[in-house]
């Protein structure tokens, strides 16, 4: 490992139980917060965990100041489910509708910057299991009480289950297998980084509406490498937050996964000046399945959408006046 990033892991790296609500109470001063969950088809998990931030930060500790939950275009109950459960919920395309609909996460995420109005803005992935409100009260520590703090990774153990067994480290294969050698080829300063994927982590709004988001699977690789290039490793903290659970995808479904990754990777790669490409890459991915009578093959297009920094946008301004609670 480079000095340099056992450095880092040194000064940057805290757990989720060294921020007692009461210390970043004391610390909050005038800063708004705002927890934002990005969320499609998760109405068994959404309810129990905006309950527990508003139970715990809302009304217990009066620590955060909003709870957005930004619906992806849900076929289920989730809009209704979170709004029993006491969020504001967004219908993803009623925020900046003149900029035209894109698909993904990372447009969820994006449009939440419009949709909020925090100086801190955490983000936590709706579908996890056993939830707890020390995840968003690790995340808001190191900026709530370090100025050079600003964009804070979650980092977590990881077990993988499937039906009744459970494999103990064996959930995150795309980081595993895909982001974590790509990072320590090209950006081996951010090596340290345990969670590079992960979907809970904070930043500083007027560090993230600088950044351009991408609307897919890479939206968190993107970040962190846009963070580093903007704002350097030192703006980068991460906390451990225990143990996240949550649902798994299909190995079809991490194929397309990792294909965005390696997207996101290379548009970073060109963009911040660390290789001068021949050509564009190919967008297509084949992907095979085993039938009684020989192969199927299937085509699907993994290609990266990306949004502009919010910053940029005409609207940004009036559009945080917008009240999810009335989308």
């Amino acid at each position: 490992m480079l000095p340099e990033v056992e450095s880092w892991l040194r000064r940057r790296t805290s757990a989720a139980e060294d921020w007692p609500p009461h210390v970043l109470l004391a610390a909050k001063g005038s800063t708004r917060i705002s927890v934002v969950l990005p969320a499609r088809d998760e109405e068994a998990t959404v309810g129990a965990i905006v309950a527990a931030v508003r139970t715990d930060l809302v009304e217990r500790i009066p620590l955060v100041d909003e709870i957005v939950v930004v619906d992806s275009r849900s076929a289920d109950r989730t809009a209704a489910v979170a709004a029993a459960a006491g969020a504001e919920v967004v219908a993803q395309d009623a925020v900046l509708p003149e900029h035209g609909r894109m698909s993904g996460k990372g447009e969820a995420l994006w449009k939440s910057l419009a949709a909020t109005s925090g100086d801190l803005i955490v983000f936590v992935d709706a579908d996890l299991r056993g939830f707890s409100s020390s995840y968003v009260t690790g995340l808001l520590g190191p900026l709530l009480t370090d100025p050079s703090v600003g964009y804070v990774k979650g980092c977590y153990d990881r077990p993988l289950i499937d039906g009744d067994r459970r494999v103990e480290g064996g959930g995150g294969r795309v980081t595993e297998l895909v982001a974590r050698p790509l990072i320590n080829l090209h950006w081996p300063l951010l090596a340290g980084v345990m969670q590079p994927l992960g979907g809970e982590y904070a930043g500083r709004r007027a560090l993230l509406e600088r950044l351009p988001f991408v609307t897919g699977y890479g939206v968190e690789l993107g970040l962190l490498l846009d963070v580093y290039q903007d704002a350097g490793l030192d703006a980068i903290a991460q906390v451990d937050l225990g143990r996240r659970v949550h649902s798994h995808q299909s190995t079809e479904a991490l194929g397309a996964m990792s294909g965005q990754i390696m997207l996101t990777a290379w548009s970073r790669l060109e963009r911040h000046g660390r290789m001068i490409p021949l050509g564009a890459p190919a967008t297509a991915l084949t992907q095979f399945r085993r039938l009684a009578d020989g192969h199927d093959a299937r085509t699907s297009d993994v290609a990266v959408g990306e949004r502009p920094p919010m910053i940029e946008i005409a609207g940004y301004a009036s559009a945080r006046s917008f009240s999810p609670g009335r989308g």
